[in-house]
């Protein structure tokens, strides 16, 4: 493996470091400066994704431990890569998996929320009102409409003064707007709406349902 003159200088400075025992001042110091010296190299993988700062934190923690010796994973070995490729690797694979976690808690909240509109929406099905009284759909409707607490207006995602509960419930309500009509018309990640709708604005949907008696 051919090793740039910045590899090699860096290759220099971890031998320096890792001479010095673990959680001594001059194994922190020299950590630091490994830390400065790649952040200024430009050869630091990078994505613009929410959880990357998440991600580079967790990897650095892993460098620190497994740069010298085996604390957590598999010790740096100069002989198989160079250090900015086995950092680059093991941040690429955090990445990985912070993505996938979000993209099943994702799944999850949508779930959760299909299950409280089917729970309150649905049960038209199994309800015979009387004639005299309101379909509970319409019910549901006039009564986020009116909103006469103002609750469901003022509540909002952050930012985004024009996104609120009272605007979703809305658009979920039938013929519903899906989700990923609602996220190119809104301009906002289908993740971030559905999410916002399930801690947020479901908890209005159930207090309404269990004041009027549907739940």
């Amino acid at each position: 493996m051919s090793l740039t003159e910045f590899d090699k200088n860096l290759q220099q400075l971890i031998a320096q470091t890792c001479q010095f025992p673990p959680k001594t001042v001059e194994r922190q110091r020299g950590l630091t400066q490994i830390y400065r010296v790649i952040q200024k190299s430009g050869k630091l993988w990078q994505e613009n994704t929410s959880y990357y700062a998440d991600a580079w934190q967790k990897t650095w923690l892993f460098f620190c431990l497994n740069l010298c010796e085996s604390a957590t994973g598999k010790c740096y070995n100069s002989e198989l890569s160079s250090v900015i490729t086995w950092l680059n690797n093991h941040l690429k694979w955090v990445l990985h998996n912070e993505k996938s976690k979000i993209e099943q808690q994702t799944n999850r909240m949508i779930s959760n929320e299909i299950l409280v509109e089917n729970q309150l929406i649905n049960i038209l099905e199994t309800l015979k009102a009387p004639e005299d009284v309101p379909p509970m759909l319409e019910t549901v409707r006039k009564w986020a409409e009116s909103d006469v607490t103002g609750e469901l207006r003022n509540h909002h995602i952050r930012g985004r003064k024009d996104v609120t509960c009272q605007l979703l419930i809305l658009r979920r309500l039938p013929p519903e707007t899906n989700w990923k009509d609602l996220s190119q018309e809104l301009g906002l990640p289908v993740s971030t709406l559905s999410s916002f709708y399930e801690r947020n604005c479901t908890k209005y949907l159930r207090k309404f349902g269990e004041a009027e008696g549907y739940l």
